[in-house]
């Protein structure tokens, strides 16, 4: 086999490279390319050295061509890591571009990360423009647009009643929670301890549904309350009747509520004739948004329906009648504000 001619190395560089095989501080990848680079001044064959010391001829030689460019500084690894990039105005508008535009690849929205792969820069580079504009692709907002020909002036009627409601009248919000299930957990419910959250078994026994009648008074705060089996157009007139019997003899009292045709029936109609002083205002639909006590049945859903246990449909309606009491000892009005007057509500 013939002989590589051998590399010339100075008499310092050999001391310092046999220094390099025997040191315990160098790390073993340093080590093994001094050896390397002692086999070649010793003139042995590419083949041997890569036998000998069990890397590839192509590693051989890399190194050998480093040593001869840089010494034994040409032994130390170099990192070159990706290129450089500065955020310029050019390749910020670039990536809002892109963040508005679909993947290729068939999903919904970017990540970091996958946006920084299609445009062959880093991902924070990415991250920090979708900050500083406010972007966030993994978020979604949902949102009902009202068909309701009448909105504007629905909408301004009931936002009237809230900033400037008549003199010596009484305005409620009213709307019914249906479906309030009587769950009964059939394991115990494990509390609430250090480094644990309080824990319920996904076994339950349904004791049927409720639906609740509210009425949230616009000017105090307070809540009338009605639980009833069903949502029908006689329950809703008897809980108006509950609101006027809540309020002095012959005061005038406006109701805003919903659209729902058990609030339009010929029942209500027959309630409105012998009881002029009861005015309906009804919000434009699809605009649930704009009826205050929407705001009462999230807190009630947050802070007693949704982490429940009731026995039976007796049970649930009694607790959600002591709920309302409580509630009502400390009830604060909704600090409801209209800045623009002149901007469109939708």
């Amino acid at each position: 086999m013939a002989r590589t001619v051998p590399l010339k190395i100075t008499p310092s560089d050999e001391h310092e490279l046999r220094q390099m095989v025997r040191s315990h501080r160098v790390s073993a990848a340093q080590a093994q390319r001094a050896r390397i680079i002692l086999a070649l001044a010793a003139g042995k064959t590419y083949e041997a050295i890569s036998e000998e010391l069990e890397c590839s001829r192509t590693s051989v030689l890399y190194w050998r061509k480093r040593f001869a460019g840089a010494g034994i500084a040409g032994l130390v690894s170099r990192y070159v890591g990706p290129p450089l990039s500065t955020l310029t105005p050019k390749l910020e508008a670039r990536i809002l571009n892109a963040t508005r535009r679909k993947p290729p690849d068939g999903s919904t929205h970017w990540s970091t990360r996958k946006l920084a792969r299609h445009l062959d820069i880093s991902h924070m580079m990415v991250a920090r423009v979708w900050a500083k504009h406010r972007l966030k692709p993994h978020r979604i907002e949902r949102y009902m647009a009202s068909n309701d020909p009448l909105f504007e002036t629905k909408a301004a009627d009931v936002i009237g009643l809230y900033l400037n409601p008549p003199a010596h009248a009484a305005v409620f919000c009213v709307d019914e929670k249906t479906a309030i299930q009587a769950l009964d957990r059939l394991d115990p419910v494990l509390p609430l301890s250090p480094g644990r959250a309080e824990r319920h078994g996904f076994e339950y026994f349904r004791h049927g549904t409720l639906s609740l009648y509210a009425a949230l008074n616009t000017k105090t705060g307070n809540v009338l309350g009605k639980t009833a089996s069903r949502h029908t157009s006689g329950e809703f007139v008897a809980f108006l009747m509950q609101i006027v019997a809540s309020q002095p003899r012959g005061k005038e009292i406006h109701v805003i509520c919903d659209n729902l045709s058990a609030h339009k029936t010929k029942t209500v109609t027959a309630f409105l004739e012998t009881h002029p002083h009861v005015h309906l205002h009804f919000t434009p639909t699809y605009s649930s948004w704009l009826n205050q006590v929407e705001l009462w049945f999230s807190k009630i859903e947050r802070d007693f329906i949704a982490r429940g246990i009731f026995t039976s449909k007796r049970d649930l309606a009694r607790k959600i009648m002591r709920y309302i009491e409580h509630y009502n000892g400390s009830a604060k009005p909704v600090n409801w504000k209209y800045n623009d007057a002149t901007r469109r509500i939708a």
